[in-house]
């Protein structure tokens, strides 16, 4: 039940999207914005420069991930462009988000995540992972990501 006032109004206060995630909102609608051609960012987004940004602005140990997985991908699947989704590196084939590094501090997650949306070839029957969490790289977690990036793309 809804604690109410007189006026019948919710007394909660909203529990809706919290300042990270309203600040990946904004981030989502410049992208949008400068990639559409129109206002203040109106030159076609550079989405390399752009991912190499924001990588560049990550703490360690997110950012030391997201270098290493920034060449897994580009090396291993040269048709995914590079591009921000949400503020977050993103790498994409005809413009559609294959797969993308959400880092730990964007949302104070204890753990970084490299997922993959619906555009990714890794249907495996009925049920498959999507996201993967990340907290370091060894030498065996790329190769299972160099696999994943193939098939993804494939």
């Amino acid at each position: 039940m809804t604690d109410t006032n007189k006026a019948g109004t919710s007394t909660k206060p909203y529990d809706g999207f919290d300042a990270d995630e309203r600040a990946a909102m904004k981030e989502r609608a410049q992208e949008l914005k400068a990639a559409s051609g129109k206002g203040a960012r109106a030159a076609k987004p550079d989405g390399k420069s752009d991912v190499l940004g924001k990588i560049a602005e990550m703490s360690d140990p997110d950012r030391a991930i997201a270098e290493r997985l920034h060449s897994i991908i580009t090396d291993n699947a040269p048709e995914l462009a590079p591009k921000t989704w949400y503020g977050m590196p993103a790498y994409a084939k005809d413009g559609k988000v294959v797969c993308f590094f959400q880092p730990a501090d964007k949302f104070k997650a204890r753990y970084a995540t490299l997922g993959f949306s619906d555009p990714a070839n890794l249907d495996d029957g009925n049920m498959w992972p999507t996201s993967y969490a990340l907290t370091k790289l060894t030498a065996a977690d790329e190769a299972r990501i160099v696999e994943l990036v193939k098939k993804a793309v494939s």
